[in-house]
């Protein structure tokens, strides 16, 4: 690694560079060596073991400001760090970074009610913004499975999508203002509280989605939609995919209520129903896909028995028009948690040498995705298993392969088969989760070789050494 004094590079040690860390930021700021806590460089990690030079935990903005300037004087590739929930490894430490969790700089800064905002620091988890929100009368128009472990900073990073994207959009669509700190410190702040605002380039959305490889992410200005009634939930039945894109046009139509709109494959929804303990499944698993509908009014007035109302109006005209074959609504918050936990579908973790996937592709291309992806991967592994789930409404599907040999094959193998498929039918290798370490091989799959030049000039402007999160998307 390299320093510069008077302009001229300077060779560092790891020593030496651990030294100028903690001489200039400080014992509060700085750990190193075994004090340093495995979760900071063991999730996820393709190399057990692998630590980083040193962990970074700010606890301002101009903390952050500091150590990025002093990674950039010492040329120290340095990593950002949320919660570490991601699924493409794209907070990974490969070993001998510089990691900055991001977890002490935390918390609301404000809500204004006449804006429908509220500003937040990175570091703060998901489900605490969500509830700060809620107490103020207001919905987050943003969810996760992993909202007790996820920081915001890491959702504006990968851009996260969620279950609520149907209704108000992913990550992108709920960010108003941005702060985010450059590789050599410079604090760019631009914590807009307008919809409109139109006074030259739009910074933000160079940093939402970038993964910390173009600046780190400090605060945040997000929307607030207003809050939300009790929610009602149904699962129903349909006999195939076009099925399923038949209803999804038809809730749309006539739930501008529906909040969620999940399909399950047969074979995803046979595995859950029989391997999630505690859980009665509401329907038969036999071969049709069911879906799960969620539906919320914003009515103040509203309450949940309305909701219910709606939904149940509408499954029933679907009833009668031969769109759905059987239904089941929740008529307690254990059903309805019930139902997600099948959709959630831990269960299918259990599958032997379990891959996830995470694609998109437009809505009516799904059905046959899934047949031809199916069908590529049995061809070259007879024995493989693929399960396939999604939210389909804003063209996301998930897939599930099991592989009971995958160390002879290697993940790699099966990437390019899914892949493969995904690159010929138009779609997009990443849907939620990013491109990170993992996706990376595979990037040209879904971005031209001149999205990907402006891409690496965007790198290279922001970034000239290389130091932000380096072996990541790029």
């Amino acid at each position: 690694m390299m320093a510069s004094e008077g302009g001229a590079p300077v060779a560092l040690n790891e020593r030496d560079a651990v030294d100028v860390l903690l001489r200039e930021l400080g014992n509060d700021l700085v750990v190193v060596g075994d004090a340093i806590d495995p979760r900071y460089f063991t999730a996820y990690n393709e190399v057990p073991g692998v630590r980083p030079l040193a962990l970074i935990r700010p606890r301002t903005v101009d903390d952050v400001s500091r150590t990025l300037a002093l990674c950039s004087r010492l040329t120290l590739p340095l990593v950002p760090q949320g919660g570490a929930t991601g699924l493409a490894r794209g907070a990974v430490a490969l070993g001998g970074e510089v990691v900055l969790a991001m977890e002490r700089f935390a918390g609301i800064e404000e809500i204004d009610t006449a804006a429908g905002t509220i500003t937040v620091r990175a570091g703060t988890p998901l489900q605490t913004v969500q509830e700060a929100a809620d107490e103020a009368g207001f919905t987050l128009g943003i969810d996760l499975g992993a909202r007790g472990s996820c920081q915001i900073g890491g959702n504006i990073a990968t851009n996260a999508g969620g279950n609520r994207a149907i209704r108000y959009g992913v990550m992108r669509e709920q960010v108003l203002g941005l702060e985010a700190v450059l590789a050599d410190g410079t604090v760019v702040t631009s914590l807009n509280k307008m919809l409109k605002n139109n006074a030259g380039f739009d910074l933000k959305h160079v940093f939402i989605g970038s993964e910390g490889t173009l600046g780190v992410v400090t605060r945040a200005v997000l929307k607030l939609h207003p809050k939300l009634a009790s929610p009602a939930t149904a699962l129903c039945r349909v006999t195939d995919y076009d099925a399923v894109v038949k209803l999804w046009h038809r809730v749309r139509a006539t739930l501008p209520s529906v909040i969620s709109f999940e399909a399950m494959w047969p074979e995803f929804y046979r595995f859950v129903c029989a391997n999630t303990p505690g859980v009665t499944a509401p329907l038969a698993a036999d071969d049709g896909f069911v879906v799960l509908i969620e539906c919320a009014s914003s009515d103040a007035a509203a309450s949940a028995s309305d909701a219910h109302a709606a939904l149940e109006a509408c499954l029933g005209t679907c009833f009668e028009d031969g769109l759905i074959d059987d239904a089941a609504l929740a008529t307690s918050t254990r059903q309805a948690l019930d139902m997600w936990t099948l959709r959630e579908g831990l269960a299918i973790d259990t599958l032997p040498h379990f891959m996830n996937f995470d694609v998109s592709l437009p809505i009516g291309a799904i059905g046959v995705f899934a047949e031809r992806c199916r069908a590529a991967l049995v061809e070259r592994w007879p024995h493989a298993v693929s399960v396939f789930f999604g939210h389909i409404g804003d063209s996301n599907v998930h897939i599930g392969v099991s592989l009971a040999d995958l160390p002879v094959y290697g993940e790699d193998a099966v990437d390019r088969v899914v892949y493969e498929v995904v690159r010929e039918m138009g779609g997009s290798i990443s849907a939620e989760h990013g491109i990170g370490r993992l996706k990376r091989p595979y990037l040209g799959y879904s971005r031209s070789a001149a999205e990907i030049e402006v891409m690496r000039r965007m790198k290279a402007a922001l970034d000239p050494l290389g130091i932000l999160n380096p072996g990541k998307v790029l």
